[in-house]
């Protein structure tokens, strides 16, 4: 699933050009981290639906920012002493013998219902630091 969104890149590109790789990386990590934190915040309340002992919301974790084939990226996963990463794509997406459980697609709504905010915010806090 691909997200075309504009202003970000140039907004790179700007920061490298005034501040070097290794302050602007920086900033666009923090940024990075605020957008998580929004996705992670949707994807809790999108498995409230469902909960039973909220292991799998307890569980949601963020990565720290790392560069994947050149692009700085955050991963929210799912890790924790119950091990609710096993389940959550049963969840997600259902099963032979329960096709729809109650919380399929519910990672998928809460992506997409976060998505613009994620971006804005993302944004905006990149942008703080040129000012």
């Amino acid at each position: 699933m691909a997200v075309k969104v504009e202003g970000i890149k140039e907004l790179e590109a700007q920061l490298e050009k005034r501040f070097g790789k290794a302050h602007s990386q920086r900033w666009i990590d923090k940024g990075l981290i605020a957008g998580a934190k929004i996705v992670k915040k949707a994807v809790f309340e999108h498995f409230n639906e469902f909960k039973d002992t909220g292991a799998s919301q307890r569980e949601i974790t963020i990565s720290d920012p790392v560069t994947l084939n050149g692009v700085r990226t955050v991963k929210i996963y799912w890790k924790g002493p119950n091990d609710r990463f096993k389940i959550i794509h049963l969840n997600e997406f259902g099963t032979i013998k329960n096709p729809n459980p109650d919380g399929k697609g519910a990672v998928e709504r809460a992506l997409r219902e976060a998505r613009e905010t994620y971006f804005k915010v993302v944004k905006s806090e990149v942008a703080k630091y040129l000012r």
